[in-house]
């Protein structure tokens, strides 16, 4: 949850033109560590502090995963990945401002959230089985949905990095990607195309081999998801691009890769293979990581 939100908190520095709110780094400006009581600076500032927040859950995560009993190596394997990511973050939030938003740091410091945010997604779902449920055969569809849902996401910060939206105040001269946006946003349209396509038949094969319905479920949310942001997207687009609709594209973005995620992974059990053993549906994964 925590770096979901703090994808919301980056995107919300950008989409205000507070990305220069505070100039330097460790500290707001220099020689002052807390900012200015004014807009822009107030925004790049929180965003900052919540950054210690994350780090705070990345350490409840390694703690659980070392003392759990019995131990799983690839639970503390996963949560240290989460510490190694969140440091990246730090030294790449860093280099953002020094480089006064450099599109290319930008993007990277956002696709670096999106394997954090993979890397939490996996960890809390192995962490809900023991042991963890074996994968089953024939799910063909998996691996080109998430590589797919993959590409898509790194075109979408190729268009965000060619637009208007630089996250800075229209006197800072802040570079662009060199590319053409309908170009870039023809190819990530057209990715988006592919990946509802690859969806729709795997719904297809998930019902006519009467699946259980939990990764029908996580499917048909997939699905949903795909096509509110799609329509998102089009509008944003046909429309001038206004903020509001860039950040909800955004934050959709993020959900969408979870939901993606969730069904990629599916470690719902057969029914009745462990929901006896367990005492629970099966389906309904037990949570010992949050």
């Amino acid at each position: 949850m925590a770096l979901a939100v703090i994808v919301v908190t980056g995107t919300a520095v950008r989409l205000t033109a507070s990305g220069l709110g505070c100039s330097d780094w460790p500290t707001c400006e220099e020689g002052q560590l807390i900012a200015d009581f004014s807009l822009h600076p107030m925004i790049e500032f929180v965003n900052r502090v919540f950054t210690g927040f994350v780090a705070v859950a990345v350490i409840v995560a390694v703690l659980a995963s070392l003392f759990r009993k019995p131990r799983r190596r690839d639970l503390t394997l996963l949560s240290w990945g989460l510490v190694a990511g969140v440091i990246g973050q730090i030294a790449l939030g860093a280099v953002t401002v020094l480089t006064h938003l450099n599109p290319w740091v930008v993007m990277s410091h956002f696709l670096l959230s999106m394997v954090l945010v993979a890397n939490a997604t996996v960890l809390h779902a192995r962490a809900g089985y023991d042991p963890v449920p074996p994968e089953r055969a024939g799910r063909w569809y998996r691996w080109p949905i998430t590589l797919l849902t993959t590409a898509a996401i790194t075109a979408g910060t190729l268009v965000t990095g060619s637009g208007p939206h630089a996250g800075s105040e229209d006197g800072d001269p802040i570079e662009r990607m060199p590319f053409d946006v309908p170009n870039v946003a023809r190819i990530h349209g057209g990715i988006v195309i592919a990946l509802v396509a690859v969806v729709i038949a795997a719904m297809w094969h998930l019902n006519k081999t009467n699946a259980p319905q939990a990764e029908q479920w996580r499917g048909r949310l997939v699905l949903l998801s795909l096509i509110l942001q799609a329509g998102i997207g089009y509008t944003q687009y046909f429309t001038g691009v206004p903020v509001l609709l860039v950040g909800f594209h955004i934050v959709g973005a993020t959900l969408t890769w979870i939901a993606v995620l969730w069904f990629h992974l599916d470690m719902s059990p057969e029914p009745d293979e462990l929901g006896d053993k367990r005492g629970i549906h099966a389906g309904e994964p037990s949570i010992l990581v949050s």
